[in-house]
């Protein structure tokens, strides 16, 4: 570091090097009298950039295809940073790009690369970051589909994308180009540290530092070695790997994409084989429209009950589905989804055991899972995917497959663990007690509903496949006053730190307080404090895929929207059924701190006092929520209906117009 300040007018070194004028590309552009007499200026420009920047005149004319990805940070040629990355996830896709265009060059196209990196979930848990995650999602999905229409003689697009965010915009993206040859690329995992925590339970270690459950030392040695390779998502079935699942699912990938190991040789050979794809699905006069078809919206529904996936995925599928232009799936989709399927994979942070996502990924992946569907009769097995291949025939192909037989066998080998004890044939799942895995409890705190991982529920604090919690309420308004009183050093003395048996209530951090902020670091810290399971979490905010244990989220209406958990004070009894069978579950305050009638109470009551939008929002994330608001809300996916926003807005310009 240095103190000088730079002399901003000193002369240039060499003179000289200030070019007025170059010569240009040499050769000619293979133009003919069609293209000059019926081309738009903007098409005859384009193949001028085009060698400009150094492409061969000769092969300019070639099927162009646009790889589409999120890459973050600059990496120098030995794979060290000149410029970090937000994470992982998008750290090595520069390399997936560079395959993905070798392929595209070597069958004589003409691959073009665009990037809109993403956030980092992770990052930003616990700062106002995060009041900016889930409306980006919205955002990057409409530059990126601005991208592809900037492009306008695009065959196709091959979008590469990895994480939360970025993967889910990726997929509204070509959802909404979907008559072009698109196929997606899931950026794949990073391996776990061979000694170490996972990135999941890592994120915990500020929490259980300040209860007195880990030392300096232990905190800083496992801050250090979580991330055992430097690229791909985090190695728990969390948002982006369920995502990434969930693409697959939805006939978006190649067979056996979802979840590759990063910047291994079966990686690479996936990039390539993707933009083969694209390239075939032009060649056989196929779209993604093809692939992308309310049958393959069940079949990701049916994915993401079967692998316990992220309950984020509420919020993705059906946005996916409605920038596809299909019908939304709404709650009781999921709800009638889940009740039919039991969870068939052990992966973090599920149990029994919680494998990393490597070892689903060796097992089988999305294939195994989706052969044990079928054989169940659920599997809309008719469905094509961007293979060219209907369900049926990829699975027929991968289980006699050399790929299915030499995966399962490196994971005996490497971790002596079988495969069909990550996934598993539904009669051994349910002989281990796997249950189904997203329950929709309602009742006079959620009126429209709320959501649990009721699989992630510590095994100890259900009895007869009931979990039932009735305690006190401790409320609050804002993530960082929750997280302080959960480690016990709240700057306030009257905030008394969290105790076993309190029902925490998170209020105003739904859409409308703060983006819908995601609470990771609540939730992990009750999952791996001592004391975490005897605690319950209520709140209209959302969780990451890693959550575990008693949390209810995406509670509605919100609080600010009116919802009746704004009416909680300190004190009142709070009463939480949540049957694991059945999936039936209900949140109920139960009795007032002071007396009155519950009934009462919920009608009478005036919103918690202290509850307020986020003075720390930011106007962009304000304007969205306003919109998604109106296009359906959390339940309808937090998108926008472009026809009922439009409507909204001429009644509002009417209203104004007729008052006095």
């Amino acid at each position: 570091m240095t103190d000088a300040t730079p002399d901003f007018f000193a002369s240039p070194a060499d003179r000289e090097s200030l070019l007025t004028h170059a010569p240009g590309p040499t050769g000619r552009l293979p133009l003919s009298d069609e293209m000059l007499r019926q081309w738009s200026s903007g098409d005859l420009f384009g193949l001028t950039q085009s060698v400009g920047m150094g492409f061969d005149p000769r092969r300019v004319l070639g099927d162009q295809y646009l790889i589409l990805s999120t890459q973050g940070g600059v990496r120098n040629p030995d794979g060290t940073p000149l410029a970090l990355g937000y994470h992982t996830g998008h750290w090595e896709v520069g390399l997936m790009v560079a395959a993905a265009a070798e392929q595209v060059t070597s069958a004589d196209g003409v691959p073009f690369a665009a990037f809109v990196s993403d956030p980092c979930d992770g990052r930003s848990q616990g700062t106002r970051g995060m009041f900016d995650s889930l409306p980006y999602r919205n955002d990057a999905a409409m530059v990126m589909r601005r991208l592809i229409r900037s492009l306008p003689r695009r065959r196709g697009v091959i979008g590469i994308a990895t994480c939360d965010k970025g993967l889910p915009a990726m997929m509204m993206a070509l959802a909404g180009t979907k008559k072009l040859h698109n196929v997606l690329v899931p950026g794949g995992v990073t391996l776990p540290a061979t000694e170490g925590e996972d990135a999941g339970k890592v994120q915990t270690i500020g929490a259980r530092y300040a209860r007195g459950e880990i030392s300096l030392e232990q905190a800083s040695l496992e801050g250090c070695r979580a991330c055992g390779t430097p690229g791909g998502g985090c190695q728990f079935l969390g948002t982006a790997a369920t995502a990434q699942v969930v693409a697959e699912a939805l006939g978006m990938t190649i067979p056996h994409a979802a979840l590759c190991p990063s910047g291994q040789p079966i990686w690479l050979q996936m990039c390539r084989d993707s933009a083969d794809a694209a390239m075939a699905m032009k060649r056989d006069g196929l779209s993604l429209a093809d692939s992308l078809t309310e049958d393959a919206i069940e079949n990701a529904m049916l994915m993401h009950a079967a692998v316990g996936g992220s309950t984020n995925l509420l919020l993705h599928i059906p946005a996916i589905a409605a920038a596809a232009g299909l019908p939304r799936p709404t709650a009781d989709d999921f709800r009638r989804v889940n009740a039919q399927v039991t969870r068939l994979v052990d992966c973090l942070p599920n149990g029994p055991v919680g494998h990393p996502t490597v070892r689903f990924f060796l097992a089988g992946g999305v294939p195994e899972v989706a052969w044990h569907l079928r054989e169940l009769g659920l599997l809309k097995s008719q469905a094509r995917t961007v293979s060219g291949l209907t369900w049926d025939e990829v699975l027929d192909r991968w289980h006699t497959s050399d790929r299915r037989k030499a995966c399962r066998e490196r994971l005996v080998e490497a971790d002596g663990v079988s495969p069909d004890d990550v996934i598993m044939p539904p009669n051994r799942a349910t002989a281990r007690g796997l249950t189904s895995t997203v329950c929709f409890p309602e009742g006079n705190l959620c009126p429209e509903g709320s959501v649990i991982k009721a699989t992630a529920i510590a095994p100890d604090v259900v009895q007869d496949g009931v979990y039932h919690k009735r305690g006190p309420a401790r409320v609050f308004t804002s993530e960082r006053d929750a997280i302080a009183a959960v480690k016990g050093n709240s700057a306030d003395p009257s905030v008394q730190e969290i105790r076993p048996g309190d029902v925490m209530v998170l209020i105003g951090r739904g859409p409308l307080g703060c983006g819908m902020e995601e609470t990771y670091q609540i939730t992990s810290a009750l999952k791996y404090l001592s004391f975490g399971k005897d605690v319950a979490l209520i709140t209209d905010a959302r969780f990451s895929g890693v959550s575990t244990g008693a949390c209810i989220g995406h509670v509605g209406p919100e609080a600010l929207a009116g919802g009746p958990i704004s009416k909680v004070r300190d004190g009142d009894t709070i009463e939480i059924k949540v049957d694991t069978r059945t999936l039936q579950g209900s949140v109920q305050l139960v009795q007032t701190h002071d007396g009155i009638p519950v009934e009462d109470a919920l009608r009478r009551r005036t919103p918690h006092p202290e509850l307020l939008v986020d003075p720390d929002v930011p106007d962009d994330t304000r304007l969205w929520a306003a919109l998604q608001q109106v296009g359906g809300g959390t339940w309808g996916g937090c998108t926008y209906d472009v026809d009922a926003i439009v409507r909204t807005l001429q009644a509002g310009q009417q209203a104004l117009r007729d008052q006095p």
